[in-house]
């Protein structure tokens, strides 16, 4: 089982299985309700319900379908467009486009709204070397990227109606993300650092001058302005990491990533608060994350990626480990992140650990309605939990 998801509603739990699948539960009753063992011609990765009954499925085949659940014997389409695997599929309801990105480095737009039995109309959005995955912000005013060299980027003031070419975007000074004095200092690397993901062209670096005027002098960001960062990760220091999953607060506060390092001999779960505002200097905005919260992982199931997440109210955080999952919050209590910010770097609390599986848990979702965490494993085995009342 490679991820999990449930309908709005919390009516139906969608699974993408490795061998070509998807299931469908009743997440209630914990009963199956149908097998679309044909779903595509490869392993199927993810899925992203649009609404109640409209759903998008994407494979290692290079395709996404789109599925109704009234009507699931065939599927209402087929989208083609990219050359490799499909790794992530994000929706903004307020244009009804949807985003995809694959190992193939391009982050895709589909117009949805222009859909027909034959596909819907789509444009390369973005390109990046070494792409794991993409997240879309709750309010979609960002885009954050994560890639297997460690970089995170960032798409601030997103504006997915305009394709990005190399060099159409503005670049924002590259920065580690380490503590608040290292954020405020004025050295940094620049944003054509050794083995960055991003495209480069003949005219060399990229600096402060692709900045508009505008946004020097107001301390604001253009549209579409690109920022790249290298997370700091406990124990990673020297060795490099490779930012495997990646998830967002459901409030837009922070994002969560799962990071293994190079050397596949550890692995972290980490928490970034956003940092809003005005930039430290005029030619040098400040760093937009900051590590708050992390814990160490059980580092099993070596190359499988692990897909973690967020509670509705952003309080928790669930976690693969091991044959099982940790339930995480930022502090005992489970308050929210904005009433607990630690100063420098905390671990995060484990609250509660379950475990039911006899194989190593890849992924983990909470129900969006209900008292409930799915996840699921290697072998094939979805496991339901509910708290006793």
């Amino acid at each position: 089982v490679f991820n999990l998801e449930y309908s709005p509603d919390g009516s139906v739990l969608t699974v993408a299985c490795e061998q070509t699948e998807v299931l469908l539960f009743d997440p209630i009753s914990s009963k199956h309700i149908k097998t679309l063992s044909e779903a595509h011609e490869d392993c199927v990765n993810n899925i992203r319900f649009l609404d109640n009954r409209l759903f998008a499925t994407c494979s290692d085949d290079t395709t996404i379908a789109l599925w109704d659940l009234r009507k699931l014997n065939t599927k209402v389409c087929t989208l083609h467009g990219h050359t490799s695997w499909v790794k992530n599929i994000e929706y903004d309801t307020n244009t009804r486009l949807l985003v995809t990105s694959g190992f193939d480095g391009n982050v895709i737009i589909w117009d949805t709204n222009r859909c027909t039995e034959d596909g819907c109309p789509h444009k390369k959005f973005f390109h990046t070397r070494f792409l794991m995955r993409m997240r879309l912000t709750p309010d979609c005013s960002k885009m954050l990227i994560s890639t297997s060299s460690g970089y995170l980027l960032i798409l601030h003031d997103l504006d997915l109606n305009k394709s990005l070419e190399v060099g159409s975007y503005p670049i924002l000074r590259a920065r580690r993300t380490t503590s608040s004095s290292d954020i405020t200092s004025s050295g940094s690397s620049g944003p054509r650092a050794v083995g960055s993901p991003c495209h480069q062209n003949d005219s060399g670096t990229l600096s402060e001058k692709h900045l508009s005027r505008s946004s020097q002098r107001e301390g604001g960001s253009p549209r579409n302005s690109l920022e790249v960062l290298t997370p700091e990760v406990p124990g990673e220091r020297d060795r490099g990491n490779c930012i495997t999953s990646l998830q967002l607060h459901p409030k837009g506060w922070a994002t969560l990533l799962r990071c293994s390092s190079n050397t596949d001999d550890q692995e972290w779960t980490c928490v970034y608060e956003f940092q809003e505002g005005a930039p430290v200097r005029p030619v040098s905005p400040r760093c937009s994350l900051r590590l708050t919260h992390c814990i160490e992982e059980a580092n099993v199931g070596r190359g499988y990626i692990k897909e973690l997440c967020f509670s509705p109210d952003g309080r928790m955080i669930s976690s693969p480990h091991g044959f099982g999952i940790r339930l995480l919050g930022f502090d005992a209590q489970c308050r929210e992140l904005v009433d607990c910010l630690p100063r420098e770097a905390s671990p995060l609390r484990e609250i509660r650990s379950l475990y039911s599986h006899n194989d190593v848990v890849l992924t983990t979702k909470f129900s969006p309605t209900h008292c409930q965490i799915a996840s699921g494993c290697l072998s094939g085995r979805v496991s339901l939990y509910q708290p006793k009342f």
